[in-house]
């Protein structure tokens, strides 16, 4: 089972569970309809990476996002993760309504920085993911159309979460394609202060 790091410890999460459209300007970017209801989609354990790839069948897009651990029935961690996405094919299965595993959840469409462990969640945490040096993405509470425990909630509506099992909340505009040997550097902050920061490299 693929893991990730929770402050020292090792967990390995039996699922990824991602929401979609969860930022206005994302939605607008893409040119996609605002949903009447939270999008979700899966991700199986081995969707999980260490390396960022940027070809898997054909060129793929990095969507940054804040991502949440889940343990003993709350999110007791905060970390950063690339949601790595087929763009070209999932633009095909949209238009013929069906479903977006095959271009989500391929074989190390994640990377996650490591965890960090929380009490409860900040209204001060923010993103940023630099490509190449260059700003591309970044995103804070406010801007979230649904907020994480709005999330949790509707999740465990309809679904049991195991302890280990990630949230990813949705990424904000400045999505793209990877090229090979990009350098993307993302940073967590709670308000002013640094949590997280992780790089990878594409391969």
């Amino acid at each position: 089972m693929k893991e990730v790091i929770v402050d020292s410890r090792r967990i390995g999460p039996s699922k990824i569970v991602c929401i979609g459209r969860n930022f206005y300007a994302h939605i607008e970017e893409l040119g996609n309809e605002i949903p009447d209801e939270m999008v979700f989609f899966i991700k199986p354990n081995s969707a999980i990476s260490t390396s960022l790839r940027s070809f898997h069948q054909e060129p793929l897009h990095y969507e940054g996002e804040l991502c949440f651990v889940f343990e003993e029935g709350r999110f007791s961690a905060v970390g950063f993760g690339l949601d790595l996405t087929k763009r070209q094919l999932q633009s095909k299965l949209k238009q013929k309504g069906l479903p977006w595993e095959r271009a989500k959840a391929f074989d190390g469409s994640v990377v996650f920085s490591e965890f960090i462990g929380i009490e409860e969640i900040s209204a001060g945490l923010s993103f940023e993911l630099k490509r190449n040096g260059h700003l591309v993405q970044k995103a804070d509470m406010p801007l979230m159309i649904h907020k994480p425990l709005e999330m949790l909630a509707e999740i465990q509506g309809f679904m049991t979460l195991q302890d280990g099992d990630i949230v990813m909340t949705g990424t904000p505009k400045g999505v793209g394609v990877i090229q090979s040997g990009d350098v993307f550097t993302a940073s967590v902050k709670d308000f002013d202060a640094e949590i997280i920061q992780a790089t990878w490299i594409a391969d």
